[in-house]
């Protein structure tokens, strides 16, 4: 039941960034303020983090750069979500580690698919400066969940539901008013103003 906490909210932001994850985990063990895996703390683990994450920093604020740079890490995201999962179960049976692996594995790919589909609705906006403002908030709320889950578990875990609920709800919103205007494009059916009425 410790695990299961941690789980979710590191699950949650390996979906939106894997490489903060790690980081900011590694960095929380070295500090000593909480009892992170070991293997996250190593040096070559955090510059190797730090690197990936000043260039997803930079391509997330991008519009169309972030939808391809989300769509290479559908498999990495939730990948790293799984082995993080599997290491905070640390000594449990196999079988308790595989189902943490999993199951942060797949809390990971629903988090990294709403933010997939919100941050493809975001990129048909002709203007810049709401992809930055997107990309700015998800990074702060994964600094804020990650941070805070290794103080307060289980706060961190209900708002990292709360988040992945909302994402998918506005996601799919998003997205259905996306294809009906596309489909309104193709069909024709769009009427600039001062059109006459067919």
């Amino acid at each position: 039941m410790e695990t299961l906490p941690l789980a979710i909210a590191n699950g949650w932001g390996c979906g939106i960034s894997a490489y903060a994850v790690v980081l900011i985990t590694g960095l929380v063990g070295r500090s000593g303020v909480a009892d992170t895996p070991e293997v996250l703390q190593r040096t070559d683990v955090l510059v190797a983090a730090s690197v990936l994450l000043v260039i997803e920093f930079v391509a997330d604020k991008i519009p169309y750069v972030d939808s391809a740079w989300d769509s290479v890490h559908t498999f990495v995201r939730p990948a790293i979500g799984g082995v993080i999962g599997a290491l905070l179960a640390g000594d449990a049976s196999t079988l308790g580690q595989a189902v943490a692996a999993v199951g942060t594995g797949g809390i990971a790919l629903s988090s990294h698919l709403a933010k997939g589909g919100i941050r493809l609705a975001v990129n048909a906006s002709p203007e810049p400066v709401t992809n930055v403002v997107a990309s700015l908030t998800e990074d702060g709320a994964v600094a804020g969940v990650t941070l805070l889950a290794w103080e307060h578990p289980w706060p961190a875990a209900i708002i990292a539901l709360v988040l992945l609920v909302t994402g998918a709800s506005v996601a799919v919103f998003l997205v259905s008013r996306l294809r009906r205007g596309l489909t309104a494009l193709q069909g024709g059916r769009v009427r600039r103003p001062g059109d006459r009425p067919p």
